[in-house]
């Protein structure tokens, strides 16, 4: 990452809610295309999210704390703040002297931008303005929001739009809170109804819905020079796994995510 940084466009799409086991089951299925061709040998990374729920994993992802491999470590950071006594911070890792990954971004010449999904992005409250505010521009609405039935559409048109009106030579660090597989989720499966709630298998719908436009977010995000992208979930979420419903807990649903690093090369297709 200390090459990449300076050289390359950078995207962070968190898949909000994503549950690891239902990532891998539609990779190993051939129902998310477009996320798999992109995954090293069509398969996601098992990881560690380093929070429970939104706010508190992307505060730590923003720090440099991206989810840790689910094995015996240490295991090298790709970004890290200066800390004396780190043992994560490795010799290809990009070190930042700020507070934060998002203002090292910055200092190092990139445009920072968030277009935010759950209603920790939304700025209607001072909680909701928190991680927006660490960017250079940030952008909400209510059809990105978990309530919204095309989300993730509304979300990738904003991210073009932004993509179009940066100078050619401007790096851009682009961060992408993806709210379609929150709950409510139910409705992305046909035939599912609001009385019967949310559920494994419309959370695994609304990953398919994902993966039906996330090719425009690559082409969009590769469209001026290569990029490196990486796409992770923040933390899982329970849909009654050993009676625990939700997620900020401690259980295996919520800890396990999926995640993935790679490169986009520039020109690619929105397919």
């Amino acid at each position: 990452m200390s090459e990449v940084v300076g050289s390359h466009d950078l995207l962070l799409v968190t898949l909000d809610t994503l549950r690891y086991d239902v990532a891998a089951e539609l990779a190993a299925a051939g129902r998310i295309p477009n996320l798999a061709r992109h995954l090293p040998s069509g398969s996601w990374e098992r990881r560690h999210a380093p929070g429970s729920f939104t706010y508190a994993s992307h505060q730590a992802i923003f720090a440099g704390f991206l989810p840790t491999p689910a094995a015996p470590g240490p295991h090298p950071r790709l970004f890290a703040a200066r800390f004396a006594g780190s043992e994560t911070t490795a010799e290809r890792t990009f070190v930042f002297d700020t507070p934060d990954l998002v203002s090292g971004l910055a200092a190092a010449g990139y445009r920072t931008v968030c277009i935010g999904g759950v209603g920790f992005f939304n700025r209607q409250a001072a909680l909701g303005s928190v991680l927006p505010g660490m960017f250079q521009e940030a952008h909400w609405e209510p059809e990105f929001g978990v309530a919204s039935e095309t989300s993730f559409e509304a979300q990738v048109a904003r991210a073009e739009q932004v993509v179009e009106q940066l100078p050619p030579g401007q790096r851009l660090f682009l961060f992408v809170n993806v709210s379609a597989l929150h709950q409510p989720n139910w409705f992305h499966r046909p035939g599912a109804t609001r009385d019967a709630g949310d559920s494994r298998a419309t959370h695994a719908a609304a990953l398919e819905y994902v993966d039906a436009h996330i090719g425009r977010l690559f082409a969009a995000a590769s469209s001026r020079r290569r990029a490196f992208a990486i796409v992770c979930s923040d933390h899982g979420t329970a849909y009654g796994d050993d009676g625990y419903t939700g997620h900020r807990l401690g259980h295996e649903s919520v800890w396990t995510v999926p995640y993935a690093h790679f490169f986009l090369e520039p020109g690619a297709t929105a397919r």
